[in-house]
C-alpha cells in the first residue's frame, strides 16, 4: 500500500543522519536496550526512621527520610570589656574558632572594643580531628601579625547534646585566657552544643564544608527555599481607535496599536480601515507580577514609510486600575466591559495633568483590559507540569498529599572545576509547584553528603518533581570574571507514578546531554515519599479537567503560549536571582526547560519512534485477526468461532465480555507492575545513539551561526525529512477525506452505488434477525484461506476509488 510504503520511508529516513557538510548519510540501527549504567539503582540507606524504629531514636521525627549528621555547633554571640592592642589605642576585633584542621573566622569590626557577631559555626562530627575546640579572639593588624587577645578553650567530652524541638541553648560568658591558661581582661558570649542537621541554627551556619571561604561568598553556599512570583495574565482587546489626527493630512493612514508591559512589547497587525476611525479587533496578552506596579502604554502609531513611524496618540493604564477576572463560574467570568481612554497627544503624553496645554486633543481608544489569574504554570512544559493551583492563593483547592524529598547525598561527580587537580562545588535545587529549594554548596568534593529534608503540598498528582545538580561557579573567584553555574543533572519524578506511603530509595544517574554526547556526570541518591491525605479527593481529582471553566470556555490561543511562556520565565529568573543567596538565571532556565520547544532533529526522531511504538500496537491486533482469518493455528481459530457463536447468539454478553477482558487483562498485568519510579529513559529520548552532528544542530543557537554551507546541508536535510512526514500525513488526510466524500456526491457513481446499497443492506437487515447477518458476516471475514481469493475484495476496491482532495492540490 502507499501509506504503508509511505510510513516505511519516513521511518528509514528518521534513522539516517547527516555524515558532514556533503550530506552523505548513513543507516543507523535503533537500540534495543538501555545502557546498564544509565538506569536506576535500588538503595537501602541507614535513614532516621529505621534507626527510630529499631532503636527508639525520637530525634529523628522530623528527618525521617535523611541519614542522620551530627555537627558541633559553635555560637559565637558578642565579647565585652576587650584590652586594647593598638598603640593608637583601637582595637580591630574578630574570632577565630579552630577544631583540628578546620577552622573558622568571623567578620572584623573595626574600633570596637565590645562587638557583636551572632555568627554560628558548624563542624561535621564524622570530620572531628581534635578533642577540644579552640576559640581565639584576635586583634586584626594590616601591617604586622595579627595580635592575640584571649582564647577559650572547651573540651568536646562537656558539650551538651541538644534535641529539637528543644528550646535553644542559653549563651554563656567564658573568661578570656593567654596562650598558658592565665586569665586575662575581656570576656566572650558562646553557646557550644551537639546536634543534627535539625537543628534551626544548620541553614544560616558556617559549615566546615565550606571551609577557607570569605564572607562575601559565603551566603551562596547556604540551603534557601525561594517562591515563585504571582503570574497573572493581562488580556489587552484592541478594538478601534476614533478621531486621528495624522501629521499628514493628505495621506491615508496606515495604523497600528503597540502596547508595552514592562520589556514586553506586542504589536497589532496593520488595519484594514485606512482611515481616521480605524479598526483592529485584536487580543493581545502579556505576564504580569506583583506587585502591579508597572503601567500598561498604548501607542497608536501610523507607517509613513519604510522604518519610518509616527506616534498618533499614547495612553498610560496604571496595571492596578485594570479589572481581575477571577472567578470560576461561567456568568461571572466573561470579560470585563471595554472603555474608551482617551489618547494624549504624543508631545504631551509624558507630563502631568497640571502641565498639559489647553489643547483640544480628542483622539480616543476603545480596550477590554483583563487580568486572569494564572492556573498553569506557563514556565514549564505543559507535558511535565510541576502546578495545576492557580495564582491567588483564595482560588486555590485544599491539598490531598505531601510530598517529602529527603537529598542524600551524590557520587562519582565529574570534576567540572580544573583547580586542585579536578573538584566540584556541587548544590541541588528542587522545584514543585511555586516553591523551589536549594541545598548547602559542598565545596571540593566529587561524592557530596548534603541529607536535607524538604515537604510540598501536593494538590494534583498528576504532576512532576524536578531535581538538579549544579557547580556552584560563584565561590572563591573574581568578581569581575563571567561566570554561569554549570549543569550537573536532573531528575524528573511523577508523582502519580509512586505508591502512597512508600519511600523509595534509588540513586538516579545524572545524564546531561553535550555536543559530544550523551554524558554520565555522576549519580543522585534521594528518598521520596508521597503522603495522601485525602484518599476521596485524591481519585476525583482524576475526572477533574486539568484547568477551571474559565479556560476552557475563553481559552488562549496557541500562538500566545510559547510566547507567554517564555515571558514568564524571565520574570521568575529575575524574581528569583534578586534573593540572597540568588538562584540564578542559568539554574531557573535549567529546572524549566527553557530550550526544550527548540527544533531537534534527536526529538523529531524520538516522537517519531514513539508513535511508531503506538501503531505497532494496532498493526499487532490486526496481525492478530489476520492470522485468525488465515487459520494460522486451527484451534485458536476454533475457539475464536465459538466465542463469536456465542456472543452472537447472546449480544447482551459483548459489552461485559469485553470490561471482563480488560479486567483480566488489568489483573495479569499487575505482576510485572513497575517497581521503580520511571527516570530518564536514553534510548526512549535517542540520546545514547544520537550522531555528533544532529548534537551540534541540537545546540547551535537561534539564529544560527554555523558557515552558509553548514546551514544549507541541514536545511536540505530538513526538508528531506519533513517530505517524508508530509507524505504520511497527505495519505491520512486522503483517508479521511474519501470517507467524507461518500455521500457527498463529488463522483456521483460511487455516491448512488453506496446510496443504494445501503438501502438494499437496510431492508435486508430488517426482514433478517441480527443474529443471522452477524453470524453471516462473521462466518465470511473468518473464512478458509481456501475460500479467500488474493486480489482485494470489492469493499477496500470501492473505498480506494472514492475521490479525495489530493486532485485539488497547487
Amino acid at each position: 500500500m502507499k501509506e504503508k510504503a509511505a510510513a516505511v520511508e519516513t521511518r528509514a529516513d528518521f534513522a539516517r543522519v547527516g555524515a558532514g557538510p556533503a550530506g552523505v548519510m548513513h543507516m543507523q540501527a535503533v537500540p534495543n536496550g538501555q545502557n546498564p549504567e544509565f538506569a536506576l539503582k535500588e538503595t537501602s540507606p541507614p535513614l532516621a526512621a529505621r534507626l527510630r524504629y529499631r532503636g527508639g531514636d525520637k530525634t529523628a521525627s522530623t528527618y525521617d527520610l535523611v541519614e542522620q549528621m551530627h555537627y558541633l555547633y559553635v555560637s559565637v554571640v558578642k565579647a565585652r570589656d576587650l584590652p586594647v592592642m593598638d598603640v593608637t589605642g583601637s582595637l580591630d576585633p574578630y574570632v577565630e574558632v579552630k577544631l583540628g584542621n578546620y577552622k573558622g573566622v568571623t567578620k572584623q569590626l573595626e574600633k570596637n572594643q565590645n562587638p557583636v557577631w551572632n555568627q554560628i559555626f558548624a563542624f561535621s562530627r564524622d570530620r572531628l580531628q581534635a578533642d577540644r575546640v579552640e576559640v581565639n579572639l584576635k586583634d586584626k593588624d594590616t601591617i604586622t601579625k595579627d595580635d592575640f587577645v584571649g582564647r577559650v578553650t572547651i573540651e568536646l567530652s562537656e558539650v551538651p547534646i541538644r534535641v529539637p524541638p528543644d528550646s535553644p541553648l542559653a549563651p554563656q560568658w567564658y573568661k578570656l585566657g593567654d596562650k598558658k591558661g592565665d586569665k586575662v581582661a575581656g570576656e566572650i558570649m558562646l553557646a557550644v552544643w551537639l546536634g543534627t542537621q535539625a537543628d534551626e541554627s544548620f541553614p544560616e551556619a558556617w559549615h566546615s564544608d565550606a571551609h577557607n571561604i570569605s564572607h562575601a561568598d559565603l551566603s551562596n553556599t547556604r540551603s534557601k527555599v525561594y517562591f515563585t512570583p504571582k503570574l497573572y495574565y493581562l488580556r489587552v482587546h484592541v478594538i478601534e481607535a476614533q478621531d486621528l489626527v495624522p501629521f499628514d493630512k493628505g495621506r491615508a493612514p496606515e495604523t497600528y496599536v503597540k502596547v508595552q508591559l514592562g520589556n514586553q512589547v506586542r504589536i497589532t497587525m496593520m488595519s484594514k480601515d485606512r482611515d481616521l476611525n480605524p479598526r483592529w479587533n485584536e487580543e493581545l496578552m502579556f505576564v504580569a507580577s506583583e506587585p502591579l506596579e508597572d503601567s500598561i502604554m498604548v501607542t497608536v502609531e501610523d507607517r509613513v514609510g519604510p522604518g519610518k513611524d509616527e506616534i498618533l496618540g499614547r495612553v498610560f493604564i496604571p496595571l492596578r486600575e485594570v479589572q481581575p477576572r477571577t472567578s470560576d463560574h461561567h456568568q461571572s467570568a466573561r470579560f470585563p466591559d471595554p472603555r474608551w481612554f482617551n489618547l494624549h497627544d504624543p508631545s504631551e503624553a509624558l507630563e502631568t495633568e497640571t502641565q498639559k496645554k489647553k489643547e483640544k486633543f480628542s483622539s480616543k481608544i476603545y480596550l477590554r483590559l483583563c487580568v486572569d489569574a494564572v492556573y498553569h504554570v506557563l514556565d514549564e512544559s505543559t507535558h511535565f507540569s510541576s502546578d495545576m493551583q492557580p495564582s491567588l492563593k483564595h482560588l486555590r483547592k485544599p491539598s490531598i498529599g505531601i510530598l517529602e524529598l529527603g537529598i542524600l547525598s551524590a557520587q562519582n561527580l565529574l570534576p567540572m572545576k580544573g583547580k586542585n587537580g579536578g573538584t566540584t562545588d556541587a548544590y541541588c535545587v528542587a522545584k514543585y509547584g511555586n516553591k523551589w529549594i536549594r541545598t548547602r554548596t559542598l565545596l571540593d568534593t566529587l561524592a557530596p553528603r548534603w541529607n536535607e529534608q524538604y515537604t510540598w503540598d501536593v494538590h494534583d498528582p498528576c504532576t512532576v518533581i524536578t531535581i538538579g545538580v549544579l557547580d556552584n561557579c560563584h565561590v572563591n573567584g573574581s568578581k569581575d570574571e563571567p561566570r554561569r553555574d554549570q549543569r550537573i543533572g536532573k531528575v524528573r519524578i511523577r508523582l502519580s507514578t509512586l505508591e502512597t506511603d512508600r519511600v523509595y530509595t534509588h540513586l538516579y544517574p545524572l545524564l546531561v546531554l553535550q555536543p559530544s554526547g550523551l554524558k554520565k556526570h555522576g549519580e543522585l541518591h534521594l528518598a521520596l515519599r508521597f503522603t495522601c491525605t485525602a484518599w476521596v479527593n485524591m481519585v476525583v481529582q482524576y475526572g477533574k479537567p486539568l484547568l477551571p471553566k474559565m479556560h476552557y470556555v475563553q481559552p488562549i490561543s496557541v500562538r500566545h503560549i510559547d510566547w507567554l511562556r517564555h515571558q514568564a520565565m524571565q520574570i521568575v529568573a529575575a524574581r528569583l536571582a534578586r534573593a540572597e543567596p540568588p538562584l540564578r538565571p542559568e539554574a531557573v532556565e535549567y529546572m524549566l526547560d527553557v530550550d526544550y520547544h527548540m527544533w531537534s532533529l534527536r526529538r523529531g526522531k524520538a516522537n517519531f519512534f514513539r508513535i511508531m511504538a503506538l501503531l505497532s500496537g494496532l498493526s499487532a491486533v490486526f496481525k492478530w485477526f489476520n492470522d485468525i482469518c488465515c487459520w494460522r493455528n486451527p484451534i485458536t481459530t476454533c475457539l475464536v468461532h465459538f466465542l463469536f457463536l456465542i456472543l452472537v447468539c447472546y449480544p447482551e454478553l459483548i459489552l461485559p465480555t469485553i470490561f471482563l477482558y480488560l479486567f483480566v487483562i488489568g489483573i495479569w498485568n499487575y505482576r510485572f507492575r513497575p517497581r521503580h519510579p520511571p527516570h530518564m529513559d536514553a534510548r526512549l529520548s535517542q540520546a545514547e545513539f544520537a550522531n555528533p552532528e544532529e548534537l551540534d544542530e541540537e545546540f547551535d543557537p537561534f539564529p544560527s551561526r554555523k558557515p552558509a554551507d553548514v546551514v544549507r546541508m541541514r536545511y536540505d536535510r530538513l526538508r528531506s525529512v519533513a517530505g517524508r512526514v508530509q507524505t504520511v500525513v497527505g495519505d491520512l488526510a486522503t483517508q479521511g477525506e474519501r470517507i467524507q466524500s461518500i455521500l457527498s456526491w463529488r463522483d456521483p457513481r460511487t455516491t448512488a452505488i453506496f446510496i443504494i446499497f445501503s438501502l438494499i443492506w437496510a431492508v435486508f437487515i430488517y426482514v433478517t434477525p441480527f443474529q443471522v447477518v452477524a453470524v453471516l458476516v462473521g462466518l465470511y471475514l473468518l473464512r478458509h484461506p481456501r475460500f479467500r481469493s488474493k486480489m482485494p475484495s470489492a469493499p477496500v476496491n470501492f473505498f480506494k476509488r472514492l475521490p479525495s482532495k489530493s486532485d485539488l492540490l497547487i
